[in-house]
């Protein structure tokens, strides 16, 4: 391996690591492990590649960008307090690793299966022995300190915390960036070298922003709100998911049929506790993809048809209905099981509510403005940000498109008579 390693990435450019740095030459050796390079079959967004067909980027490409903003803002903040060198290992191997537990289809397969990926993460870290060792060699409280930032029931008191787990992360600030350009949502860029900038310590030993920096940092929560409304909660995302929780489902109430499964799914499905780093491994989506074919061409009703749904992108519909009362959208319900009976589908699977609330910014007091002389709250010296601390309740109707005028007319009947 020559001394230097770049990466070439849409969003932050060249990523140059230099072996001669220990604390690179460790990162690119936690790069070449097998469970690292997994990430490169998981993909980032999930299935919102159904939606939006740009967005095929990778676990991968996103730890090696949350890396690329650990590194610059460590940088920018050892100027102020050369001290907070001591904490650069840390730091690095958890902004490289923090994504390492994820399941098939990212956050997709905390639904559709009793999957943490924090917990998973954590796990890695601290007993799976090729990361272990490689953490080890630099310091023996390596795994230790980088899983305790992994666990999310930390006061938000300490810098580390802050940077790798809260509301302005180097992991949020790189999936905002990247899932936008990705998804070619641009709702104008963010100034990433802004916010680095006016990163700086608070009188309490805690990250702090300096005044300049917060119409950025208010910049950056208006884009989180707006990519969680248009992408992370779109229906299209909502519908997709529903149709993998329900192939799940029916595989397991109908584990009496005969079904190909390969041993690590099995495991992942039926045994989630005893999924071992082999198991964990062996799983991701090229392989959950390769059951999902299989299953459509060689398996029983209703999963071969939850399985055409997805693979083919003939998805179930979805219709909002946030706006009606419980038992209205109660209403609304029975009414499409009824239909989807009519046309022969089973009411339980292929018919629903699905209600999702969108949190708001949590600003968890730890993030204050600090302009050399007072420390102020975040959210009291900014408008926008109160307003975005605001959560939303939504609420969608699925079921099957032969149905769809029906749905909608019956939708319009109760809204006029509202």
């Amino acid at each position: 391996m020559g001394v230097k390693r770049v990466f070439h990435d849409p969003i932050h450019k060249e990523i140059v690591f230099d072996s001669r740095k220990p604390e690179e030459l460790m990162i690119l050796e936690l790069i070449d492990t097998i469970a690292f390079q997994r990430l490169r079959r998981i993909k980032q967004l999930g299935a919102a590649f159904l939606l939006f067909h740009g967005a095929e980027s990778s676990r991968f490409t996103h730890s090696i960008g949350v890396f690329c903003i650990a590194r610059k803002i460590y940088k920018s903040l050892i100027e102020s307090k050369p001290s907070f060198c001591e904490n650069k290992f840390v730091l690095y191997g958890a902004a490289l690793l923090h994504d390492l537990g994820h399941g098939p289809l990212s956050h997709t397969s905390e639904t559709i299966f009793e999957h943490n990926h924090e917990q998973w993460s954590l796990n890695l870290v601290e007993n799976y022995s090729p990361i272990n060792s490689i953490l080890k060699k630099y310091d023996n409280e390596l795994p230790r300190q980088i899983g305790e930032l992994f666990k999310s029931k930390q006061l938000f008191s300490k810098p580390l915390k802050t940077l790798i787990s809260s509301e302005i992360d180097c992991d949020r600030l790189d999936y905002l960036l990247r899932d936008s350009y990705n998804t070619g949502t641009n709702y104008g860029l963010v100034d990433l070298e802004r916010i680095i900038s006016a990163l700086t310590f608070s009188p309490d030993g805690n990250i702090g922003i300096k005044p300049k920096g917060v119409i950025a940092i208010e910049h950056f929560l208006v884009l989180r709100n707006l990519m969680y409304r248009t992408i992370y909660n779109h229906r299209v995302n909502e519908i997709s998911t529903w149709i993998l929780e329900k192939i799940i489902y029916t595989i397991v109430n109908n584990s009496e049929k005969k079904i190909w499964l390969d041993h690590s799914l099995h495991k992942w499905i039926f045994f989630p506790s005893k999924v071992n780093f082999d198991d964990f491994i062996r799983n991701d989506d090229v392989t959950f993809y390769y059951h999902l074919i299989r299953w459509k061409d060689e398996s029983f009703e209703p999963l071969s048809t939850l399985c055409k749904m997805f693979i083919d992108r003939d998805l179930l519909k979805a219709s909002d209905i946030s706006f009606l009362n419980k038992i209205d959208r109660l209403k609304i319900l029975a009414f499409a099981r009824k239909l989807s009976e009519k046309n022969g589908y089973d009411s339980e699977i292929f018919c629903g509510i699905k209600e999702k609330s969108f949190k708001g910014f949590e600003s968890n007091n730890a993030l204050k403005i600090w302009d050399g002389t007072y420390q102020r709250s975040l959210e009291n010296n900014s408008a926008l940000i109160k307003t975005l601390m605001r959560s939303e309740e939504s609420s969608f109707i699925i079921y099957p498109s032969e149905i769809k005028n029906d749905i909608k007319n019956e939708i319009s009947l109760i809204k006029n008579n509202l």
